[in-house]
């Protein structure tokens, strides 16, 4: 071998030696007879490296792998043969080899014999076991092999390919492997798994564990009756008291638990366990107890809690009751120690248990009356809920990690148990939310943050455990609607939005946000709670989490109770000025919110104005203060930009210019269909922002992101001032035209669509003069040259092309095609052609659909007899072929939903041709045109039948077939 080559192997070999070693693998990889000098290394232990050993095993591997099927028998037998020396080997060496090699060299045991199990090696396991005996060394690597084998057969986890095909090839040679060593070897490897627990169970922790974990891995693939008997059974319970066995050991049950069987048996296999795992003492859980054994059995118990359950209702619907009540109190026997498990401090073992408690209370569901004792287990379950939803002090507020997340995703899992409660008891459930929540908020003052939390937050999910229709809270059911306003007011009233802690603040203001119904029965306590949102407390609060939060939730707030706000609309104007500010990009100023906060601010602002009672004019006076700034500001800031030398600068300004267009627009969201621009009087100021923010768009700086601002600001204006956007449109689009890329086009052509669909022949003239310096703006960026493998640039274009196909199928749906016609012979022919490009040549269904539709519709348009002259020829000539080229495609795949809707688009197509020329379309195909592509008669015949039959369903159904 290549010594020099071999060095890089080394992890700390520098990146030259590392490349060269890679480059070695690659060639010994193609090489012919690598593989045996790889082998003989091995068999007779030439390296000592270890990532030499591993490399020689990574050949024969892949050998293995990918070239095993060219070598002779001789060679074939050299592999077993290397395999099994090296394996021999094991037992006589000094020291064992690494773990990482013992791993790799099972992995290639494994490749061999699903290779060769079935054919050439059937005594493989048989060999094995006979070279390893009971030596530790062997047995341990017999036990890597063995979970290597099953991880190639079973292992869920293991992707083996993306193709179908492969995929089912390899899913059925797997059934077949396990079929065989079902009837040939598996009763003598339980044989051997036994031996081997007998024989190490007090000495060899390690090996112990090890076959633990393949029995439990087996045990879902093989007879269950030949692990869960007396002998295998109660030594796996004696494993449960030996504190470095019990966690493999209890995995190992809970995968005989999970196997799927009888229900009667089931019931009395997992009933005898608990018997003896009752006696040994392990169902009375102490705090203090080893939390990693716990976690595990903790989802034991969740699996034979579950495994009860699924036997239950399997009994129930084959309608033995007497079984299934039996069942059933075995089920009921298990939940105190359900609850201990659910209740416990470690959120780990608390979560392995959901299951089971989730799946039980569904059982209490669907029982007609609960019992005294099923109704205790309900309480108890539901305050162990509560206790478990609150933080604890080691939860960092401030800088969330991993740890937090975990504690979030466990809230979750909690929030679906109390949503079940609800379902089982929700009488209950309100009570004892209600009297949690009072006692809490009663003494808030002295009361730990945590605890002040909760009872807040679970006021708030009774809002979704209780469901009602658009958030009805305070009507129907008088108990229930009496109980949530009692609470609400209580919230409002006893001042808890001054707690000292995020949660706590975070926590009143969503409550408060989620319940605004409240505040339409007892308006009385809005300027209480606006008060909160506007002081330290919300929007001026000393975190920027919680001033975050609170801007997108006062202007929930705000939106929601529009009618009530009115006697508090120039108050709460007045003391948000100062957020409405524009950061400016001097270095050190350090604003309260951020720009994507300050847009909830403004659409609060706007809002509070056009809901307002005022008279226009009123209305118009209060947007024009709240948007003169920003228009002042804007002009200042994009002189400073013009002039502007450093790059960071310019793009500094350029971010704030765009915030001012940004909020603007932003402002706009609060006008309706009811509450128009014009009706509230405020056009003109819309008309002077767009006239002090078009100028943007001429500036040579920072070009991207200014015309995105300013393409949205325009977006919103068409909506929202109509017609009277026009005059602004010609000029604004000549600049965007301006040297744009194919990003700036593809935006800027939907602008232009919502204009065509918006206002129709209303800017026929503006459309008919911009139609081709447009075109040749997109054509010019379409020839642009890129790089083979540039896919970026590849996506662009295709992006451009469906935008540009887009716009022509705006064009031609809104009753516009003379902006078409209107451009010359030349250029309707290159726009036409185009078209007729994007159906067949380009392999992307979504411009060929859209590329069909404007065929269709330019046909119904100007296909008749009194059409453009030339456009019949043009028909025959080039749409009727692109009809039939497109689905010819090797690149059309009817196994893709949009080719499927191209195809659609492409027999409407045809059927519009054939309406439009009748029996002379008929006489084209039948006679020309199909005899021309080599089509059959009768097929000739069935296609033009089906062609005029009145039902297009009918003729798209065939065009499928």
């Amino acid at each position: 071998m290549d010594e020099q080559a071999l060095l890089g192997l080394n992890p700390n070999a520098d990146a030259d030696f590392r490349q060269r070693a890679l480059a070695y693998f690659e060639q010994l990889k193609i090489s012919q007879d690598a593989w045996q000098v790889c082998a003989e290394a091995l068999a007779q232990s030439i390296y000592s490296d270890d990532h030499i050993k591993f490399f020689c095993f990574q050949v024969l591997e892949h050998q293995i792998k990918f070239k095993y099927s060219e070598l002779t028998e001789v060679q074939q037998q050299l592999i077993r043969e290397t395999l099994i020396t090296w394996l021999q080997a094991q037992m006589l060496n000094p020291q064992p080899e690494k773990t990482f090699i013992r791993n790799k060299a099972a992995q290639v045991f494994a490749l061999l014999f699903v290779t060769e199990y079935l054919t050439k090696w059937p005594k493989f396991f048989f060999d094995i076991l006979s070279v390893v005996d009971l030596n530790p060394r062997g047995v341990d690597m017999y036990l890597r092999i063995l979970m290597a084998v099953d991880a190639e057969l079973v292992d869920r986890d293991v992707v083996h390919t993306s193709e179908a095909s492969y995929y089912f090839t390899e899913a059925r040679r797997n059934t077949l492997l396990k079929d065989t060593m079902r009837e040939q070897c598996i009763p003598s490897l339980v044989e051997s798994w036994y031996q081997i627990l007998q024989n190490y169970q007090y000495n060899n922790s390690e090996l112990t564990c090890q076959c633990l974990e393949v029995v439990g891995a087996y045990v879902s693939w093989i007879d269950l009756s030949l692990i869960a008997n007396e002998r295998f059974i109660n030594m796996l319970l004696g494993h449960m008291s030996v504190e470095v066995l019990r966690e493999e050991a209890c995995d190992c049950l809970f995968e005989i638990v999970n196997k799927g069987m009888d229900p009667i048996d089931k019931t009395k296999l997992v009933e005898s366990l608990c018997q003896v795992l009752q006696s040994a003492g392990l169902f009375s859980i102490d705090q203090e107890d080893d939390v990693d054994f716990l976690a595990r059995f903790s989802k034991l118990v969740n699996g034979m809690g579950q495994a009860l359950i699924a036997s239950w209702t399997k009994l129930i619907k084959s309608g033995d009751m007497k079984s299934a009540q039996d069942t059933l109190q075995a089920i009921e026997a298990k939940v105190s120690l359900m609850l201990q498990l659910l209740i416990h401090e470690d959120d780990d073992i608390s979560s392995n248990i959901i299951g089971f408690c989730y799946d039980y209370l569904h059982i209490l569901k669907q029982l007609s009356a609960l019992s005294d004792q099923q109704k205790a287990n309900v309480e108890a379950i539901m305050l162990a809920v509560m206790k478990k939803l609150t933080y604890d002090e080691e939860y960092n507020f401030e800088n969330e990690g991993e740890d937090e997340a975990m504690f979030v995703e466990y809230r979750k899992q909690l929030k679906l148990l109390l949503d079940r409660l609800a379902q089982v008891s929700p009488e209950l459930l309100l009570a004892s939310v209600r009297r949690v929540f009072n006692t809490t908020l009663e003494n808030w003052q002295t009361t730990r943050f945590m605890e002040v939390e909760v009872a807040i937050r679970l006021l708030y999910m009774l809002a979704e455990a209780l469901p009602v229709s658009h958030g009805a809270h305070f009507s129907g059911d008088v108990t229930k609607a009496t109980a949530l306003q009692d609470m609400m007011r209580t919230l409002v009233t006893s001042g808890v939005s001054a707690y000292q802690h995020t949660s706590v603040t975070l926590e009143f203001f969503e409550t408060v946000v989620r319940y605004e119904k409240f505040f339409a029965v007892e308006p009385q306590h809005i300027p209480t709670v606006l008060m909160a949102f506007l002081d330290h407390r919300g929007l001026r609060h000393t975190s920027p989490k919680v001033r975050s939060r609170t801007a997108y939730l006062f202007s929930r707030f705000v939106k929601s109770l529009n009618k009530q706000m009115n006697p508090f609309i120039e108050d709460v104007l007045n003391r948000i000025q100062d957020l409405l500010e524009l950061s400016p990009p001097e270095n050190g100023y350090q604003a309260l919110l951020s720009s994507d906060d300050q847009l909830f601010i403004y659409e609060t602002a706007g809002v509070l104005i056009v809901n307002s009672e005022y008279s226009a004019e009123r209305k118009q006076a209060l947007m024009r203060n709240l948007l003169t700034p920003l228009m002042e500001k804007f002009k200042v800031l994009l002189e400073k930009l013009m002039m502007a030398q450093d790059e960071d600068r310019q793009m500094a300004l350029a971010d704030c210019l765009n915030h001012a267009v940004g909020f603007a627009s932003r402002t706009s969201k609060a006008f309706s269909n009811k509450q128009t621009v014009k009706q509230c009087g405020c056009s003109e100021v819309y008309l002077d922002c767009l006239q002090t923010f078009l100028p943007a768009l001429s500036c040579p700086l920072q070009k991207e992101v200014l015309r995105s601002g300013v393409r949205t600001f325009l977006h919103r204006m068409i909506i929202c001032l109509e017609e009277e956007v026009l005059p602004f449109i010609p000029s604004a689009s000549e600049h965007m035209l301006k040297d744009c890329e194919a990003k700036d086009l593809q935006e800027f052509i939907p602008l232009i669509n919502q204009i065509t669909a918006k206002f129709k022949t209303q800017v026929s003239p503006f459309l008919q003069q911009m139609f081709m310096p447009l075109l040749r703006a997109i054509f010019e960026v379409l020839l642009l040259p890129a790089e083979d493998n540039d896919q970026s640039a590849a996506l662009e274009k295709q992006m451009l092309r469906r935008s540009y196909f887009a716009f022509l199928q705006t064009v031609t749906g809104s009753g516009m095609s003379e902006v078409i016609a209107n451009q010359g012979a030349e250029n309707v022919e290159r726009v036409l052609f185009t078209v007729i490009q994007g159906a067949v040549d380009y392999p992307d269904p979504i411009a060929q659909k859209t590329c069909f539709i404007i065929l269709s519709k330019l046909v119904e348009l100007w296909g008749g007899k009194d059409g453009p002259a030339g456009f019949a020829d043009f028909v025959y000539k080039h749409i009727v072929p692109a009809c039939f080229l497109a689905p010819l495609k090797q690149t059309f795949d009817l196994a893709d939903a949009q080719t499927v809707l191209a195809l659609s688009e492409c027999a409407v197509t045809l059927k519009t041709i054939h309406l439009k020329r009748g029996p002379e379309c008929i006489q084209y195909l039948q006679q020309e045109y199909l005899p021309s592509l080599q089509v059959a008669p009768e097929i000739i015949q069935e296609f033009c039948q089906a062609l005029q039959q009145p039902d297009a369903k009918v003729f798209k159904n065939y065009l499928k077939v």
